[in-house]
């Protein structure tokens, strides 16, 4: 059935500020949304499973269906196959090159989300090892070549393989290759909404750093702690990295609209069919219509979903800057900003710790932080001490926001981890690569080491 509202014509600004408004929420209803990414290699091998077959990724969604009641999603185009479950507010999908993501529901708690992860490995653990597949929560995929991995069939995927090289040397890679941790945050209006999108991408360059975890290729270390971001420098600059109108003190909601209206679209959708529009911007397409087809709000919905920065905003705001990661860490990424985000307190120190960072400056230390993850610097001072800094407001965040276990412990105890790390100056690369064996058999190890 066809969402009237979302099949309407869009016929000035304000319309595009509908989604926003829509998902203002007040404090009491803030919640928090997980989504992880992992690579599918299988254990005697250290091969990437295929998108087919009786042990491809399409196997695995079939069982997922017949032994824990997920749904199949209707394919976009029909007989295409299933490439996407759902589960009440949770859903299963698959990203270009085959990684499995689990978009976990909305949740009030960390304590929710961490069981909500534990339950989706649970479910796809036994499935897994009788086909003798294992999971990795790397940032990039550390043995397979591009032309090794499979191309899921979802209708946009073929539009970006061929639109996004013309963009950047690197888009195949980040396609294909890369897997992420990202968490999804509420807020109160528009105001809210652009504050909270400040401080985040200003402090994203410090994310990075901390959740390094990508430092193998094609089966070799490579000296770097995140792979995974040395490819988000050139993918498509227009479209990702850092929004230098969000350094300003005044950016608005505006700003950000104003922004995604200039980017190039991807596609547009209509009977069922998928058009390239990759020729035109989204304002060009409100002004001009595209192929006899005038934007509606379920494009312009669509084209804020194809926007790659750092920190995304539609109708949640999405951090997106964490390679993945194993499980002792994967609910670190979402506990760290709910801390920061979710608490007045913590925010104005998050705010007063972002205002310390120039845009030139995070720029510059992109390439390195890369390299070096918090050996790096930014702005004249080591990474691993904005890291520590962050680290102390979001716990404090954490704290005054009270939300216990069934053991009686706060929500810090998913930054445990994190702070051990942070302690010894370590990223989570820098535990893997410790843990490696040069006389041991190097696929084994990593396999072993990255398991989820």
């Amino acid at each position: 059935m066809t969402d009237p509202v979302n099949d309407r014509p869009i016929t000035g600004p304000d319309d595009l500020l509908e989604p926003y408004h829509a998902a203002q929420k007040p404090r009491e209803q803030w919640r928090v949304g997980t989504e992880a990414e992992k690579f599918g290699v299988y254990l005697a091998t250290g091969d990437p499973i295929p998108f087919e077959g009786d042990r491809g990724v399409a196997a695995i969604l079939r069982e997922l269906v017949d032994r824990h009641g997920w749904t199949p999603d209707e394919p976009e185009k029909p007989g295409d196959p299933v490439i996407a479950l759902r589960r009440a507010n949770a859903s299963i999908t698959l990203e270009p090159g085959g990684q499995l993501e689990l978009s976990g529901a909305p949740q009030f708690t960390i304590h929710q989300t961490c069981a909500e992860f534990r339950g989706h490995m649970a479910e796809l653990r036994d499935m897994s090892a009788e086909l003798g597949i294992g999971w990795i929560g790397l940032g990039f995929h550390p043995f397979a070549r591009l032309d090794e991995l499979p191309w899921v069939p979802k209708p946009r995927y073929p539009i970006m393989r061929d639109y996004l090289p013309t963009r950047g040397k690197n888009a195949l890679d980040m396609m294909q290759r890369t897997a992420t941790v990202q968490a999804n945050y509420d807020y109160a209006d528009t105001s809210d909404a652009m504050r909270k999108l400040r401080v985040s991408l200003i402090l994203s360059p410090v994310l990075q750093a901390m959740m390094a975890n990508s430092p193998f290729v094609e089966g070799r270390a490579t000296g770097e702690r995140s792979h995974r971001a040395a490819v988000w420098l050139d993918v498509d600059n227009d479209r990702a990295g850092l929004l230098p109108f969000a350094w300003r003190d005044d950016a608005t909601i505006e700003n950000y609209i104003g922004w995604a209206l200039d980017i190039p679209m991807f596609l547009v959708k209509r009977d069922g069919k998928v058009k390239r529009a990759t020729s035109i911007t989204f304002r060009t397409f409100m002004r001009d219509g595209f192929e006899g087809a005038q934007a509606t709000q379920a494009d312009w919905e669509t084209h804020i979903n194809t926007l790659f920065p750092e920190v995304r905003l539609k109708r949640t705001l999405e951090t997106r800057s964490a390679d993945s990661q194993q499980t002792p860490l994967l609910c670190a990424l979402p506990a760290l900003f709910t801390g920061v985000l979710y608490d007045d307190a913590a925010l104005a120190k998050a705010e007063s710790l972002a205002s310390r960072i120039p845009y030139d400056a995070a720029v510059r230390a992109r390439p390195a932080i890369a390299r070096d993850g918090l050996r790096a610097e930014l702005a004249g001072r080591p990474l691993g001490e904005w890291a520590n800094d962050l680290f102390q407001i979001a716990s404090g965040g954490l704290e005054a926001r009270a939300r216990l276990n069934a053991n009686g412990a706060d929500e810090t105890v998913h930054l445990r981890r994190l702070g051990e790390l942070l302690a010894q100056g370590h990223t989570p690369a820098d535990e893997v690569l410790a843990g490696m064996d040069s006389s041991k058999d190097f696929r084994t190890q990593v396999i072993e080491l990255a398991r989820v």
